[in-house]
């Protein structure tokens, strides 16, 4: 367990916000964990639990204690003929995981390749890309009471899967900490490839294998999405909203062009990038907060921009999509 008074957020935040927290707290096992969450620093202090901070944005300094994982291991604790399951502690880099399964002949997770964050975030936000989400590999996530300190294991079904959501990010916000998940990847996996032009791009660089497809996602990610480390962002800052179909049709009329995704017989998905590129978004700026150039769903920090000025942006960009399109755009960052 390791202790920092006033530590710097600057490389825990993909946003690039130079917060300070009074107090950093990193703990290496869950067992580690349970004496945190006993001890004085965190019984007299507001606390947060934060990954690589891939998913938030800091607003201000934060008073009180941050505390992180360095939980690292990865151990296969199941195998059968057609399938293993790998326990994963929650500070392993995300896409660092998906390699290790590629590397192994496993699918399951290849489509989200290069998404940044580490392994605890992706079963709270149940991350998702090119047709495929966290939730449909994870079989199990450990826990630890914050109240209480004992451990707890949700099986799937207990997790309350959604897009872009989970029991974590409501009825259980700030309540636990994930310690480890247990993922199940499939020996003999069936290539999920249709979604948008996937299997076109893939087929350029050969077969279709595991390691074709994470190869042409990452380069799709790369030609699209500005890296963290040279322009600070937290990737996709708004949710693909989902409206009713009557919504849909009514704008269709208006915009035959629209672009969608069948949901339901009740529910389309509409890009939030074409909304926001067609309220002419894309490239521009407010201060030191920009909309990135190549992909208007990235809000970025332009250099020197604080919290408030990204959320300014974000907040007329969500003006100008409500004006134009009767929709409200969500944030998937958390503002903290």
């Amino acid at each position: 367990m390791k202790i920092t008074e006033h530590k710097s957020l600057l490389s825990y935040n993909t946003f690039g916000i130079d917060a300070k927290a009074d107090y950093f707290v990193e703990y290496d096992s869950a067992t580690d964990l349970q004496a945190v969450l006993q001890s004085g620093i965190v019984k007299n202090n507001k606390t947060l639990h934060i990954g690589k901070g891939s998913n938030l944005l800091f607003l201000n300094d934060f008073k009180g204690a941050i505390l992180h994982s360095a939980i690292h291991t990865i151990e296969k604790i199941k195998e059968d003929e057609d399938s293993v399951s790998l326990e994963v502690g929650s500070s392993v880099n995300w896409d660092d995981f998906v390699g290790y399964c590629v590397k192994h002949g496993w699918g399951g997770v290849e489509n989200l390749s290069l998404i940044p964050g580490e392994v605890g975030a992706a079963a709270v936000q149940n991350i998702g890309a090119y047709g495929v989400e966290a939730q449909e590999v994870i079989e199990e996530v450990h826990a630890i009471d914050v109240e209480t300190a004992n451990s707890k294991t949700f099986k799937n079904e207990d997790c309350r899967y959604g897009y872009r959501n989970s029991i974590f990010k409501n009825e259980l916000k700030g309540k636990y900490i994930i310690t480890s998940i247990v993922f199940r990847l499939e020996k003999n996996p069936i290539f999920r490839v249709n979604y948008q032009h996937l299997e076109e791009e893939v087929l350029k660089t050969g077969e279709l294998t595991l390691q074709n497809i994470r190869q042409t996602i990452i380069q799709i990610r790369e030609s699209k999405l500005p890296d963290p480390k040279i322009m600070g962002n937290a990737g996709s800052f708004f949710m693909n909203p989902v409206i009713s179909t009557r919504q849909f049709i009514s704008l269709q009329a208006s915009f035959p062009n629209i672009p969608h995704y069948y949901v339901s017989d009740a529910e389309e998905k509409v890009p939030a990038a074409w909304l926001i590129d067609q309220c002419g978004w894309k490239g521009k700026h407010i201060g030191n907060a920009g909309v990135h150039d190549k992909q208007a769903l990235v809000l970025v920090n332009l250099g020197g921009a604080t919290g408030s000025e990204i959320v300014y942006l974000a907040e007329q960009i969500q003006l100008s999509v409500h004006a134009k399109f009767g929709i409200q755009l969500k944030p998937e960052v958390n503002y903290i």
